[in-house]
């Protein structure tokens, strides 16, 4: 008998969503269904697959039972229609691009976005005519002047990487709805537990599952939830025919790794608070940049359209880029590493880093300063993360 998942809480559906009984052996767990391609019946049965007229699997490029499973479970996470795996996160924001936008095409996106996500638009779309506008999209206004009449799509990304700026999703999508523009919103900071953009008035919500999803750093990979059926048809058509699928292998690690999603998230949450107070009241500390702090310049919208805060800290060093070296170079807990959303906790400087590719002024404009330092907090027990962080300041 099938769990019915219908109105259960946000543990027993990351706990069970997804769970799809082996019917031959009683296996628990989900199969890895690691094959390329899928017998059929005989001919016909053949011939209906491929005309769309029963339901079924082809070839592991087009669907597979095990990255079906995981789709299904994010989907129902993000109250949505349905979900589509992708190879890797920025799979995933480009099968967005391209179906979204076309030759004389003209997108608005959140200035301090993930640096891939901007360039790839900026490098590459553009040579086939793709214009963009990369600006503060926690300014309604200014978002609303960047509007054009061939807009075709609002990317923002809340909270922003790695200035931890909020964009307040309700009204993004009304300024993107206006204009007939499709409002994406990339939610990987916070993870379904956290925030659901669909019910905020988003059109598609996306992940690089490589972070909260997967939570053990040892996969990458991406993920689409679209709040219609149209939307969900118009990417799977586009994933299908570039390639970017999600091996059926790196499913099966991602379903394992989500069953403990919340609880990493709410452990995360719980440490990170506490270290931004400690930050945030440290005299070599010159800002740190907190949704749960009363001083986050949008904590109250934090509070509205989030379910918690995340464990995502950006701060400045006084001294800047040479004393928040000092740290990056001393700490012993936190590893000096891009990415984050794991079990462990990860230190890193976005200047020289992950947002280096981009212009200086305009990285700088974006607020992603020289000194920044960003801090992905993990699992560990806040105490000795405090301890760290204290001997490594110590040193400056």
């Amino acid at each position: 008998m099938s769990l019915n998942l219908k109105n259960k809480g946000i543990n027993t559906l990351v706990t069970h969503a997804g769970e799809n009984p082996d019917t031959v052996h009683g296996s628990v767990g989900v199969p890895i269904y690691q094959t390329s391609t899928f017998k059929f019946q005989d001919a016909d049965h053949g011939a209906r697959l491929f005309g769309g007229e029963e339901k079924g699997y082809i070839y592991t490029r087009i669907g597979n039972p095990t990255t079906n499973t995981f789709e299904e479970a994010v989907a129902l996470l993000e109250h949505g229609f349905g979900g589509i795996a992708t190879a890797s996160g920025m799979a995933a924001v480009s099968s967005v691009y391209m179906t979204y936008l076309g030759a004389g095409a003209h997108m608005v996106g959140t200035d301090a976005v993930y640096g891939s996500s901007r360039m790839v638009v900026e490098n590459d779309f553009s040579r086939f005519g793709v214009e963009s506008s990369f600006v503060d999209t926690s300014d309604l206004d200014l978002i609303r002047r960047s509007m054009k009449p061939n807009t075709k799509l609002l990317y923002i990304e809340t909270p922003a990487n790695p200035t931890i700026k909020l964009a307040d999703i309700e009204a993004c999508a009304e300024i993107a709805h206006e204009h007939g523009a499709v409002l994406v919103v990339d939610n990987t900071f916070m993870s379904p537990v956290l925030q659901n953009p669909l019910d905020l008035g988003a059109d598609v919500v996306l992940h690089s599952i490589t972070k909260y999803i997967n939570g053990h750093t040892d996969v990458v990979g991406g993920v689409i939830v679209t709040k219609t059926e149209e939307d969900f048809s118009r990417l799977k058509s586009v994933i299908n025919s570039i390639g970017g699928t999600m091996d059926p292998h790196q499913s099966w690690l991602v379903l394992r790794g989500m069953r403990t999603l919340s609880l990493r998230v709410q452990r995360g949450e719980e440490n990170a608070h506490k270290l931004a107070d400690y930050l945030e009241a440290h005299p070599k500390i010159e800002w740190v940049r907190y949704p749960g702090l009363k001083s986050h310049p949008q904590h109250d919208l934090a509070v509205r359209q989030m379910k918690g805060f995340g464990s995502m800290i950006s701060f400045e060093v006084k001294g800047g880029l040479e004393n928040g070296k000092t740290v990056l170079n001393n700490v012993k807990i936190p590893q000096l590493a891009v990415s984050l959303g794991g079990y462990e906790s990860l230190i890193q400087h976005p200047a020289s880093m992950t947002h280096a590719n981009i212009p200086e002024d305009e990285r700088v404009d974006a607020g992603i300063t020289d000194g920044l330092v960003r801090l992905a907090v993990g699992t560990e027990d806040v105490e000795d993360l405090q301890a760290d962080l204290e001997q490594a300041l110590a040193l400056i």
